[in-house]
This record gives structure tokens, C-alpha cells and sequence, in this order.
């Protein structure tokens, strides 16, 4: 079995369990500035099951790209602790504020510099928008096959993998050729602890931006110097070649109108027996309500 080269789409999100008063701005949006982050859920299965084809396949790589803020670096330095061979980060001012059209594609410009590639793996959604999304949107950019809600990898082989896939009512097993994209389930397998010794060898991973930062120590900087492989790669706009139309803002359709905050209350309470009468009773009531049917 040849070795295979996996990317690995991660973002940082919200922590949405921690939500507070101020946890939104007036306008609706989030006030991401009071929230602290995480790395998406979702996306940490994926990383479980890339590291889990590379415990299978010898000298397989498996590259973390994200994209977003500075502060999303901690996402790189968590791959690393976890297993992962190489992080790279998308940032800059002109990405903020896109939907997931715009994110989509300047995920796939970055992708594309990154190829050949293999695998694609990604989590199934973001917790901060639940869209499901920017990896079937990447896959068609990327004209490439795409098998969403995967759980488990069955079989590799040299040129397809086949996995089981988690359905509302049940399992499905596929097969896809490669290269091409999943887009991972959160049934799957969570991810691994970090490594200790993993944790000594990178915990001073830095951007070039944060290098910059007025309270770095020359120590760091020098160890840089001897250790390269501690500089996270950053690119911008132009390191990807991409279309400043189509990113950011000005590459978003999707545009929030208004968010309303809704607050439920406890009005009344009825208890049942569990008869069919009682049953029947609160169905039909679900019915009236169109609470159901």
C-alpha cells in the first residue's frame, strides 16, 4: 500500500456550551471577542480518522488546514499534539465575514496548492453555523467524488477506500476512488489524547505573525532559528492566488437579515400515564399544535 497524503479542513469555532449575556452583539451576530474557542468537534473525528489511516498506511502525511484569525494558530498546535505531520493557516483581514460560498472557495485555493493530494477529510459541520456545508461545496470546486456522514474506514486500497457511512435510519458501506472528500460523522471514533512527547516538540510553534508579537522573547526567536519546522506556514490573499471578489464579504450572496432571540417558558405541565388513551390524546394535541405531522 502506497503512502497517501491526507488534508485535514479544521476550524476553530465558539465554545457555544460556555454562552453567556454578551454572548451576542446587537446586531445579532456573535460576539466572537467574548467567547472563548475550541476546535470544532466535528473536525476533531476527522483528525481521528486521518491519523487513524496513517497508523495504517506507513508514511502517510496528514496536513491540518484551517483558516481564520490570528488566534487560530492554537488550532495547528492542537493537530500537532495530536499526531499531526504539518499545519498550515489561511489568514488575513480580507477573509473575515464570509459565508460558506466564499469560505468554501478559498479552502479549495489553498487545497490546490497543497496538491496532489489523496484524501480530504473534514468534520461533517461547525457547531457555530451547523450548515453541513463547505465540504460538499469544496468537492465540487475541486471536481472530485465526496462521501459525507463517514463513520468508519473499512478497507484502503491503492487507488479507493471504503468506509461505512452513518445514516438517519441505519449504515451504508461505499467505496470511492481516489482523490476524494468525506466528510466525517460525530458517531465516529473521538480523537486521541494528546501525546506528552509530541506536546514538548511543539508547544512553541508560532505563526510568523505571532514571531512578531512585541512580548516575544529572543530566546524563541532563536529557537526558530535551529528549528524551523516550529514556524507554522501563514498565507494570505496572494500566497493562494486568490480572487478578491470572490472571498471575504464581497464573495458572501448569504447575508444575515436578522437573528431573533428566542426564549422558551414553561406554561403549563401535564402528566401522563402512558395509556393509549393518554398517547393518543397528546398526539393529537402535537397534531393540532403542528408541533408534528
Amino acid at each position: 500500500m502506497r503512502p497517501l497524503k491526507i488534508v485535514v479542513l479544521a476550524k476553530q469555532v465558539p465554545d457555544t456550551r460556555n454562552v453567556g449575556a454578551d454572548a451576542m452583539k446587537p446586531d445579532g451576530t456573535v460576539n466572537r471577542s467574548k467567547l472563548s474557542t475550541i476546535f470544532n468537534p466535528d473536525d476533531l473525528h476527522a483528525l481521528e480518522l486521518a491519523l487513524n489511516i496513517k497508523d495504517r498506511v506507513k508514511g502517510t502525511e496528514v496536513i491540518i488546514l484551517t483558516m481564520g484569525p490570528k488566534r487560530a494558530a492554537d488550532i495547528i498546535r492542537e493537530g500537532y499534539y495530536r499526531g499531526a505531520d504539518k499545519g498550515i493557516m489561511i489568514s488575513d483581514m480580507r477573509f473575515g465575514g464570509a459565508d460558506t460560498l466564499a469560505t468554501s472557495y478559498t479552502l479549495v485555493k489553498g487545497i490546490q496548492k497543497l496538491a496532489p493530494f489523496d484524501l480530504i477529510l473534514g468534520g461533517r459541520q461547525a457547531i457555530d453555523g451547523d450548515t453541513a456545508q463547505v465540504g460538499p461545496q469544496c468537492a465540487d470546486k475541486l471536481k472530485i467524488p465526496q462521501v459525507t456522514y463517514v463513520e468508519e474506514i473499512i478497507e484502503i486500497k491503492d487507488k479507493e477506500i471504503i468506509v461505512r457511512r452513518r445514516l438517519e435510519k441505519g449504515v451504508e458501506t461505499v467505496s470511492s476512488p481516489f482523490p476524494c472528500l468525506m466528510t466525517v460523522h460525530g458517531s465516529s471514533k473521538a480523537c486521541r489524547s494528546r501525546h506528552a512527547k509530541k506536546v514538548m516538540k511543539y508547544k512553541y510553534a508560532r505563526t510568523k505573525t505571532e514571531l512578531k508579537s512585541k512580548n516575544t522573547e529572543e530566546v524563541l526567536l532563536s529557537l526558530h532559528e535551529k528549528r524551523p519546522y516550529l514556524t507554522i506556514p501563514e498565507w494570505n490573499v496572494e500566497d493562494i492566488e486568490a480572487d478578491v471578489d470572490k472571498i471575504g464579504l464581497s464573495g458572501s450572496p448569504t447575508k444575515v437579515k436578522s437573528v431573533e432571540s428566542i426564549v422558551l417558558t414553561a406554561k403549563e405541565a401535564k402528566r401522563l400515564d402512558g395509556t393509549d388513551a393518554d398517547i393518543e390524546m397528546m398526539i393529537k394535541e402535537l397534531i393540532e399544535q403542528h408541533t408534528i405531522g
